[in-house]
């Protein structure tokens, strides 16, 4: 068993990339908050697009976008790590560009702005993740990882709260959202670039005993398709339940979001640091395992009906989120810590390739299993994350093998 991680604030901030990068990352996610949530609706009010075309635009620009993460890796692994972060926030600039610059009734501009975002949407997890494993090791990193995304989440929460207030002013609100959405991607890049972190792979071999060829992770990767459907829960299946099967006030979506929001933000470290005393595989299989309870929960609620079903979907949705913040500390945390120096870079990419995946697929699919009734999407969902932490728990990748094998063989010659 791992020896717990204590929360050092200040540790865990120099774990994390340091003051000026813990900056960056929050004027990052402030920014994105703004305008990310509202991108569906700059589409249709600003630029009159209907919104059939505005979310096919999107889609395709989050799918395209994943088409980069190869070069992504292969960048990583040859050293680079600030450079990389800056340059998918720089490339987020010239989507945000190209959308204030798109005229009314034009969907092309406007798929190509939202390409240009959707790449840097895909490179920014790879490449945070790469930096912080270069500045810190073990389960500090696993902390300094949680640390990340929750001050990530609260950023993009209080970006989506102010732009929510200003929503009032209309189409010209939401270009003023979108202008000072580039600045911010702009100040974030800037702030990034200036930490000049560069690392050395060949010269710095992973502290976790994983010094051999890349590990395959297949199971690992096709689990997390899977797993990555509960971060689209809060969004997309919950807001279609409560709406259109329990017909409750859409007030309920807005508390659900809310709560799940702040969950992240207090527990993601707290959690993250409390379950280090078992190994990472271990703690990605029990939160397949909760995931696939809160399922069965919310399949359970949307049977009481209209007046105690709503309720009851917002108390299971703390379980459901507690099974995300278990997942979100540990899975990126298992690859870095399996994967060798230096192909550490491509290993996170197919981990985001896999993850960038489930979340482009997971409307479709939730909307075509909810068409067929409750049972169908908490069913099927239940029963794939439960199939998904099996293999988790069982499967074990090649190149850890080898690696065990190989300190084994030197402990005993």
């Amino acid at each position: 068993m791992a020896t717990t991680t204590k929360i050092q604030p200040r540790a865990l901030v120099r774990a994390s990339g340091g003051p000026r990068y813990a900056v960056a990352l929050a004027v990052d996610a402030l920014g994105t908050g703004l305008l990310r949530p509202f991108l569906l609706l700059y589409g249709v009010t600003v630029l009159r697009l209907s919104a059939s075309a505005t979310g096919i635009a999107m889609t395709i620009g989050v799918v395209v976008g994943l088409a980069c993460m190869p070069a992504v890796g292969r960048w990583l692994d040859r050293g680079a790590r600030s450079t990389v972060v800056a340059a998918s926030m720089l490339v987020r600039v010239l989507g945000v560009a190209l959308l204030m610059a798109t005229p009314a009734g034009h969907v092309w501009p406007f798929a190509a702005a939202a390409l240009f975002l959707g790449i840097g949407n895909q490179a920014w997890p790879a490449a945070h993740a790469a930096l912080v494993a270069t500045v810190s090791h073990g389960r500090e990193r696993d902390a300094a990882l949680a640390g990340g995304r929750a001050l990530r989440n609260a950023g993009l929460g209080v970006g989506a709260l102010l732009a929510t207030a200003c929503l009032a002013g209309g189409a010209s609100a939401l270009q003023a959202l979108a202008a000072v959405t580039g600045l911010a991607y702009l100040a974030a890049a800037a702030l990034a670039w200036s930490v000049h972190l560069h690392a050395d792979p060949a010269a710095a071999p992973s502290r976790d005993g994983a010094d051999g060829p890349a590990p395959r992770m297949l199971a690992l990767l096709a689990a997390n398709v899977i797993y990555a459907f509960c971060l689209n829960v809060t969004e997309i299946a919950l807001p279609l339940i409560l709406v259109t099967q329990l017909h409750a006030s859409p007030v309920w979506s807005a508390a659900v979001f809310v709560a799940n929001t702040v969950l992240v933000v207090t527990l993601q470290v707290p959690l993250t640091v409390l379950l280090s005393r078992f190994s990472r595989r271990t703690v990605l299989a029990l939160a397949g395992v909760l995931l696939a309870a809160s399922y069965l929960g919310f399949l359970a609620a949307t049977s009481l009906g209209h007046v105690w079903g709503a309720p009851a979907v917002a108390v299971v949705s703390v379980a459901s989120t507690i099974g995300e913040i278990i997942y979100a500390g540990t899975a990126t945390a298992l690859v870095t810590a399996i994967a060798p120096a230096h192909v550490l870079g491509r290993a996170l990419a197919r981990f985001q390739l896999s993850t960038g995946f489930g979340l482009a697929v997971s409307p479709a699919v939730t909307t075509g299993l909810a068409a067929h009734g409750s049972a169908a999407l908490w069913g099927s969902l239940s029963a794939a994350t439960l199939l998904s932490a099996s293999a988790v728990a069982t499967n074990k990748d090649r190149a850890t093998r080898l690696s065990g094998f190989r300190r084994r063989a030197r402990a005993g010659s």
